[in-house]
């Protein structure tokens, strides 16, 4: 063993000593051939791009062990971050970054007579996730590897990921993305690590020869969890984090009896429902079936995480009363709520403790940020559902409410009222668990998201909670790791950036505020703009290629890429471009400035809504598009399939940054972060993160419009009718008059009916209330434009002061006042 360990340390310094470009180009080669059996001559781009990643993944693993080895030597508090989403995207040009060996590789590729780029191209987005929440997770544990914190991602290694999704006749189309058709490099299989799941079955209640009450689940359904493990590398530090995907296998894939009868598919009828747990992210719950698949995957993931945990903590530690010294786990969103059952029915009924010392463990442990203060978006499970699923969880939970409820009782006597609305358990004709109740009550710690989000959690939908537990509410706006979204996607302008003021923002965002004097200087300006145009113009090659629309890099990139929801208010965005193409009809010399409008997101299978939607937006694209005689001024393109590796080329190329939720909706929003970091100015309202990103800016660098969130809540208090803000708005009306007559679906009539219903009757969203405040600031984003000096000085000034917005930021909050474990400074 002392030789084997000793010829890997060997190993090792050897591949330390070839991170150069001679090292990389005699790794690339050595994989080429004896990795791939494959040589010059007979490698496909496929193959370089897998060679490549090898070549990479060498120099990962070796920090990856030695990063392991001293968690597991120096006996660390682990941070353990739960996420049904981790939207990780490419791997490649993120790991070469962090590893600081971007020029070296480029170099090397040369040498090889390959294009760096090119080969880059070829992998696959990993799409396990469907939009902010997985996006902020992937964030966040690249922070967390970056400040040198003992963390673990924990989610699900979802076969098809998202869908992919194709735009056929204006129409969403959901296929298969078959993100793992071709074998990840990246993924280590861990199956000496399997995990039993359990679900169904019966509990036996009885008590021991120590008289202790006693419950068995038994007569269960089990399924394994084979975990997946892709390293997380931080940035120039040697630290390498680990996130943990598990897939669902059976515990019997095959029936040789039914076989041998005959009956080929029952043969493997078993394996096929057990594996269906992680084929898709987020199956379709407007059915029974897919709703006990969702519940499914939650406690699926949760069980075999937290397993996982026990397991390691057990390899140095004995006393299960220990465990919150060495663990901490963040629930992102109500998804994973269900970790705080589970590890409740381990210690009392596996470890032996009474039920008070077992629930002051668990509450030690668990923390929850909350995603949302839309009460119909925070989830709920059948009693009935979850009884036949996990009986002995059940159990737990009517325990669990009956004390808390028994607490509410004594501080708040014969409020009743109260009594009902904290109750995890939601009466009614049909029982259900309110998991966010769980949450608050299980958990040390409650967060927001941004600030406006964590008051309106306060002083809104959980305002019981917060009077009951004031201590545990606290803020942690929402971040974005600037090595993605500026280092990499935008290496013009970080260039540019590094070359001003030097390369301590990477891990220090708040040095961008050193940006601030530069505005004033005019060379420093126009290399900033030719910079933006450059990026425009690989975006405008972008959507000739795939969309074979031809757009005006000289003109306005106004663009809204975000998952598709009646809050985010896409189709107020759609009416602003029919405000343009009719302005451009009935009045041209009031016409300020070229826009070209780009649009992406998707819709979930079963948000009809949301689909309509997208059906709207390229209606109006079709119409601009085909329209010859304004092609000089109007442009605009659906971008299909929107995923990470296609944002990262977005962002950079934007001009206008569309935020636009109704206020006091979005959480916090990420997206407004990147934008702002790659120097796009924001038209938006103030809700979410975009509250503190006016405050950091200014309100002369941000174009702020429509009712806040006191104001919306004010006007629907008072009966909001749309009718008034329509008939008040000659081109809103002009607009309902195009749907009506279906202007924008001349072949589907009545198509948009159901959007005209919805807006009219009561426009829950307040797209009507705001359009006329929108339009006007709208008018005045044109206007700034004309001034490009100015627009420039703007745009720096937004990548000036986004150091707020660096999840290092966030990370370190979460680090030092809820998971209180040390961090790099």
């Amino acid at each position: 063993m002392a030789k084997m360990n000793k010829k890997l340390e060997e190993k090792c310094d050897e591949i330390s000593k070839k991170n150069t470009v001679e090292g990389i180009v005699t790794s690339f080669c050595a994989n080429l051939k004896y990795a791939l059996s494959k040589d010059q001559y007979s490698a496909t781009l496929e193959d370089n791009f897998r060679a490549l990643a090898l070549t990479v993944r060498d120099r990962v693993v070796e920090r990856w062990i030695n990063t392991q080895q001293h968690y597991h030597k120096a006996n660390v508090k682990r941070v353990y971050y739960l996420s049904m989403e981790f939207l990780i995207g490419r791997l490649l040009g993120n790991y070469i970054f962090n590893l600081g060996l971007e020029n070296k590789t480029a170099q090397a590729l040369t040498e090889l007579g390959l294009n760096f780029e090119e080969v880059r191209q070829q992998e696959l987005d990993a799409g396990l996730g469907n939009g902010g929440l997985g996006r902020l997770a992937a964030c966040f544990l690249d922070s967390m590897a970056t400040l040198g914190i003992p963390g673990y991602g924990y989610g699900i290694r979802y076969d098809y990921g998202i869908f992919h999704q194709k735009i056929k006749d204006g129409f969403q189309i959901e296929l298969p993305d078959e993100w793992l058709r071709r074998e990840s490099p990246w993924e280590f299989a861990r199956p000496e690590y399997t995990v039993r799941v359990k679900f169904y079955g019966r509990t036996q209640m009885y008590k021991d020869r120590h008289g202790r009450f006693c419950v068995d689940w038994v007569d269960t359904q089990n399924i394994l969890a084979v975990p997946y493990d892709y390293p997380i590398p931080g940035y120039k530090n040697d630290v390498v984090n680990t996130l943990r995907l598990w897939s669902a296998r059976s515990t019997e894939e095959f029936d040789l009896e039914y076989f041998n009868q005959g009956d080929y598919e029952q043969a493997v009828h078993e394996k096929i429902l057990s594996e269906n747990i992680s084929k898709v992210l987020y199956p379709m719950d407007d059915i029974s079936q897919g709703r006990e698949l969702r519940l499914k995957q939650e406690y699926f993931f949760v069980a075999a995480s937290i397993a996982d945990i026990i397991r390691r903590f057990r390899v140095k530690n004995e006393d299960l009363s220990k465990l919150p010294d060495k663990v901490t786990i963040q629930l992102n969103d109500t998804h994973p709520i269900l970790g705080i059952v589970e590890l409740m029915r381990i210690l009392l009924d596996e470890s032996d403790f009474q039920w008070e010392e077992a629930w002051d463990i668990v509450v030690q442990i668990f923390a929850y940020t909350n995603h949302t203060v839309m009460p119909e978006a925070l989830e709920k499970w059948s009693v009935a559902r979850l009884e036949n699923l996990l009986p002995r969880h059940l159990q737990i939970i009517y325990e669990v409410n009956k004390r808390f409820l028994e607490e509410v009782s004594q501080r708040f006597p014969g409020d009743e009222g109260r009594i009902a609305r904290m109750s995890i358990i939601e009466e009614g004709d049909h029982k259900r668990i309110r998991m966010a109740n769980l949450a608050i009550v299980g958990s040390h710690s409650v967060n927001g998201v941004s600030e406006l989000h964590t008051e309106l959690l306060k002083t809104g939908v959980f305002r019981d909670f917060y009077e009951f537990f004031p201590k545990k509410f606290n803020n942690k706006t929402n971040g974005i790791t600037q090595r993605r979204w500026l280092l990499k996607a935008n290496t013009g302008l970080s260039d540019l950036i590094i070359n001003t003021i030097g390369d301590k923002w990477v891990i220090d965002l708040s040095q961008l505020s050193k940006l601030i004097p530069y505005k004033d200087k005019a060379p420093f300006r126009k290399a900033w703009r030719d910079i933006k145009h450059e990026n425009k113009k690989k975006l405008a090659e972008y959507i000739a290629r795939t969309t074979e629309i031809m757009i005006d890099p000289e003109s306005i990139f106004d663009v809204q890429v975000k998952r598709m929801h009646e809050y985010k208010r896409q189709i107020l965005f759609g009416f602003y471009i029919v405000s343009q193409y009719l302005l451009l009809k009935h009045d041209p010399k009031k016409f300020v400035y070229p826009r070209t409008f780009l649009v992406g997101g998707k819709a979930a299978p079963g948000y009809v809504m949301a689909k309509l939607t997208i059906k709207f937006l390229t209606s109006i694209a079709d119409m601009i598009n085909r329209d010859k005689s304004i092609k000089d001024k109007l442009r605009m393109a659906f971008l299909e399939n929107y995923r990470v590796s296609l944002a990262e080329k977005i962002f950079p190329a934007s001009d206008v940054s569309e935020q636009i939720s109704t206020a006091g909706y979005e959480a916090s929003g990420t997206g407004n972060m990147k934008f702002m970091l790659n120097g796009a100015l924001t038209i938006g309202t103030l809700d979410g993160a975009n509250v503190e990103i006016s405050q950091e800016v200014g309100r002369d660098n941000i174009f702020i419009f429509g009712h806040t969130a006191e104001q919306v809540a004010t006007l629907k208090r008072q009966g909001y009718n749309p009718h008034d803000s329509i008939q008040k708005s000659p081109l809103l009306r002009d607009i309902f008059h195009l749907l009506r007559t279906n202007f924008f679906a001349p072949y589907n009539p009545g198509i948009f009916e159901p959007i005209i219903q919805s807006l009219e009757s009561d426009d829950k969203f307040m797209i009507c209330a705001d359009f006329d405040s929108y339009l006007a600031m709208q008018q005045k984003v044109s206007q700034c434009y004309l001034d490009q000096e100015e627009w420039t000085k703007k745009s720096i000034v937004n990548v000036a002061k986004a150091g707020r917005f660096s999840s290092d930021r966030t990370i370190a909050e979460y680090a030092k006042e809820i998971w209180r474990v040390p961090y790099h400074k």
